[in-house]
């Protein structure tokens, strides 16, 4: 066997660990329905893909023909935002990362700074379109909310490089039940951790953590034993909610019941094919329509595409599927946006009711 043919079948495996991992747990009675002696569960069971759907994914995706682009970084004003401590922003980074600045506090969501998305640095999904600003040109952050502990979201050489970067005004995080300690082993105690229904508060704004259909695993060996969330982000009577990561669920209905209408939405709209196997852990631009709706949202804006190449479509697909199911469903292209990766958008369109 050639070295060529043993690293193909390497980053299969690899491929296929990945997607196993995200098989879901069977439901189990305990004080919080998603809490189980074995680990967390969703709110509505998915079923689990089995080895052999496994093999298939991962031997589709690495022969396929998926298209691969590098988007066009927008003009931006590092300074300016550095020292805004006024304005309202917010400023696309790359797939869920986001810089957003309200009330003069500064917040970062997902970073994810890194050239792959991947617990090694040679293999695995790698980045096709660099960070919109770098992390060296981030203002102060003040806090940082994490999604859950996949490669793509919690990225563990952009966590040192913030933490080194603030050492002497390091930011705190919101994570999801489980995370602390990972964070803890590391040497980062500046961590809060929060279930599904809890809040906290920091200064001005209030941080709910909400439920999503998803999963966790960064081993074969600790699948679900760590909690996924999204995130509301409360300011002024105005609220962001953070998605993160999510397959479609009813728990967004719940979030517009208790939240809506949600002022701005931040929504996944990529690595969503093949469908039958990404459809419970990962949402379609369809499905981020629906979301849209469910929460109520007067805003939002698509993420999770044009920077890591993770699934089998096009990486010019989701911005085409999403026009047309913002047609489909009567939403005006102003109201479900997209952004350029680095582009700044000031909050007035959010301010102004």
């Amino acid at each position: 066997m050639t070295y060529l043919n043993k690293f193909r079948d390497a980053r299969i495996v690899m491929v296929a660990i990945f997607l196993l991992s995200a098989c879901s747990t069977t439901e189990t009675t305990s004080i919080k329905k998603h809490h189980t002696p074995d680990g967390y569960v969703n709110n509505a069971l998915q079923d689990s893909p089995s080895v052999g759907d496994a093999l298939d994914f991962a031997w589709q995706r690495l022969t396929s023909d998926t298209k691969k682009l590098e988007y066009p970084i927008a003009q931006n004003d590092p300074v300016f935002l550095q020292k805004n401590t006024r304005k309202s922003t917010i400023t696309w980074i790359g797939h869920t990362t986001f810089l957003i600045q309200m009330g003069g506090i500064n917040i970062l969501t997902d970073p994810h700074f890194s050239e792959r998305a991947s617990p090694i640095s040679w293999a695995g999904p790698k980045r096709y379109t660099p960070p919109g600003i770098s992390l060296e040109e981030l203002p102060l952050i003040d806090f940082v909310i994490l999604s859950h502990n996949h490669y793509d979201h919690l990225d563990l050489a952009t966590i040192r490089q913030l933490q080194e970067k603030q050492s002497q005004n390091p930011p705190l995080f919101f994570v999801p039940l489980g995370l602390k300690s990972w964070f803890n082993n590391i040497g980062i105690e500046n961590v809060k951790e929060l279930d599904w229904g809890d809040h906290d508060k920091f200064k001005t704004l209030t941080i709910h953590s909400v439920p999503l259909q998803h999963y966790s695993s960064r081993t074969l060996w600790d699948r679900n034993e760590t909690l996924w969330a999204g995130w509301v982000i409360e300011y002024n009577q105005r609220t962001i909610f953070f998605a993160g990561d999510t397959g479609y669920s009813k728990d967004f209905k719940e979030i517009g019941k208790s939240f809506g209408p949600i002022d701005l939405s931040l929504l996944p709209i990529g690595a969503y094919a093949p469908r039958r196997l990404m459809k419970p852990i990962h949402i379609n631009p369809e499905e981020a329509v629906k979301i849209h709706q469910d929460v109520q949202s007067r805003y939002s804006i698509g993420m999770h595409w044009g920077t890591f190449l993770l699934t089998t479509e096009d990486m010019d697909e989701p911005p085409r599927h999403l026009k047309k199911a913002l047609q489909e469903a009567n939403v005006s292209e102003t109201e479900f946006f997209l952004m350029k990766h680095g582009e700044t958008r000031m909050l007035n369109f959010l301010l102004n009711k």
